[in-house]
């Protein structure tokens, strides 16, 4: 009801944004046809018509720009609402049932499992409505220290594996070419979070089988690339920009619901800016895959000097 509404209410601002426009336009034409030759006041009312257009135009923007962004919020709100109501009522189930009915060993710990993966998941939801505060009200990167980036990935790989219950192979992080050791300047926690939310977000699209592989490579001698490339669902090419905008998530395919609050892509290129780097997506449509590549500034005194 309230999408239906708010999209009544963009169409109606178009609309009146257009007819506004009209309503100039002939008023214009008149005055002039009724000013005969006076050159100077058909110079003015040209000018000043100029000024009205501008205006109505960028008033129009404004309040469609406005809507949608309500939109994205509303949005975001009941996606965060649903990302901590379901594990809190999964955990309040399990704590119940084995409050009256305790069972065996075996029964329990498996409840202790889903309990617990349902804490992680609460507490990602949570770090995560955080975390863009946080980043939201920084201005710059602070307690920058020189980082490895292939241990710190290594890690994030790891953790993700374990999250998600995933196989050895699922996740593959290629070797650096030469055993270079890349080093960049930031912040460690900052880029972990980063790292972790590319992973997270390449097994959330691939519900199909997780197949991703990792690689870090350096460009132009003056920045450390790594590429996250799944064989998930794929972005459209007009979703490869605004999936990093803050609330945004891509249409859900109608066989496939993805989870999550619209943040997760948006703490990344928040993240990457703010060490000096950038984010992007290239995709090669619906049903493709997809890959991220993360671009930071590479610290060239430390990298150069670890060849193995």
């Amino acid at each position: 009801m309230n999408l239906t509404r708010r999209r009544g209410a963009t169409a109606f601002f178009i609309v009146m944004g257009v007819c506004l426009i009209g309503l100039l336009v002939y008023l214009n034409i008149t005055w002039i046809h009724l000013s005969g030759r006076r050159f100077a006041i058909d110079f003015v009312g040209v000018i000043l018509f100029l000024i009205l257009i501008a205006g109505v135009v960028l008033n129009t923007v404004f309040l469609v720009r406005e809507i949608r962004r309500n939109e994205r919020q509303d949005s975001f709100l009941n996606a965060v609402t649903h990302e901590l109501k379901t594990p809190i009522a999964s955990i309040s189930l399990y704590l119940d049932t084995l409050s009256r009915h305790p069972g065996d060993e075996s029964q329990r710990q498996r409840f202790y499992t889903v309990m617990r993966s349902d804490t992680d998941r609460l507490l990602s939801t949570v770090e995560s409505v955080l975390k863009a505060g946080e980043l939201g009200q920084r201005d710059r990167v602070q307690q920058r220290t020189s980082i490895e980036l292939y241990p710190l990935v290594a890690d994030c790989i790891d953790i993700v594996r374990n999250r998600h219950h995933l196989a050895p192979e699922s996740i593959q992080l290629a070797a650096i070419a030469g055993g270079v050791r890349l080093h960049v300047m930031g912040n460690v926690e900052d880029l972990r979070t980063a790292v972790l939310n590319l992973l997270d977000n390449a097994v959330k699209y691939s519900p199909n089988g997780v197949h991703i592989e990792c690689r870090i490579a350096i460009e132009r001698y003056t920045y450390v690339v790594l590429s996250i490339a799944d064989t998930g669902l794929g972005i459209p090419a007009r979703e490869l920009k605004r999936i990093f905008k803050r609330f945004y998530r891509a249409p859900s395919n109608d066989l496939v619901k993805i989870k999550g609050t619209g943040l997760g892509l948006f703490l990344v290129r928040t993240i990457a800016r703010q060490h000096g780097g950038d984010v992007r997506a290239t995709s090669e449509g619906p049903g493709k895959g997809s890959t991220m590549f993360l671009r930071l500034p590479l610290a060239i005194g430390n990298s150069m000097s670890g060849i193995e």
